[in-house]
């Protein structure tokens, strides 16, 4: 069965489509207008071996946040749909990645239950390029929503916002990778006492 999530979304704001393939081998095609997104969004995708296609137009003559979050809400939606059941996945999944000085480490629960635990260093350069810096903990919250799952992200150290930025998403792609995988001895089970997830 294939675990595929497709998600349309429009507003005045922005128009927004997102397609995502969990069991795929990492290909991604991606334009938000915000160059910096795109470089993170094409390591979800690659590092979480999903199949991603996003193609988002906004309101970028104003700023990029709706582009940013609206894209981020519809990623949500679109992996919540393609988890299906959740039968017979992990749930659980963690990683924790270097990138020079960097570190990050995360930690998901596809729990059905949204809740998010971030922190990074403080006094980060602000911007890298026309990528606003305090918007990667509002895409982490916009997907969290949507996804509903449970989610922590920390970076303990690092100085170079683009390493901070980039090594949160490439665990985050890993651990959901990790979580959403089929467990062989968990065939037609779903991990949950509650009978729910």
């Amino acid at each position: 069965m294939s675990r595929i999530g497709r998600v349309e979304r429009s507003t005045k704001e922005t128009s927004v489509v997102v397609e995502i393939d969990l069991d795929g081998t990492g290909r991604v095609d991606v334009a938000t207008g915000v160059g910096f997104y795109d470089h993170m969004l094409d390591q979800l995708g690659r590092h979480g071996l999903f199949d991603l296609t996003v193609k988002t137009e906004g309101d970028l003559h104003i700023d990029t946040h709706h582009t940013i979050e609206d894209t981020a809400l519809a990623l949500g939606a679109a992996f919540r749909q393609a988890l299906g059941d959740k039968v017979g996945i992990y749930r659980f999944g963690n990683c924790t990645v270097p990138l020079d000085e960097s570190l990050a480490q995360v930690t998901v629960d596809l729990s059905g239950r949204p809740y998010l635990v971030h922190t990074e260093p403080e006094n980060m350069a602000p911007m890298i390029g026309a990528y606003d810096t305090t918007m990667t903990r509002h895409i982490l919250e916009s997907f969290v929503a949507q996804a509903q799952i449970a989610l922590h992200v920390h970076v303990p150290y690092g100085r170079n916002a683009h390493h901070i930025v980039e090594c949160q998403f490439k665990a985050l792609a890993r651990a959901l990778r990790y979580a959403a995988e089929r467990d062989p001895r968990a065939v037609g089970i779903l991990p949950s006492t509650k009978g729910a997830l």
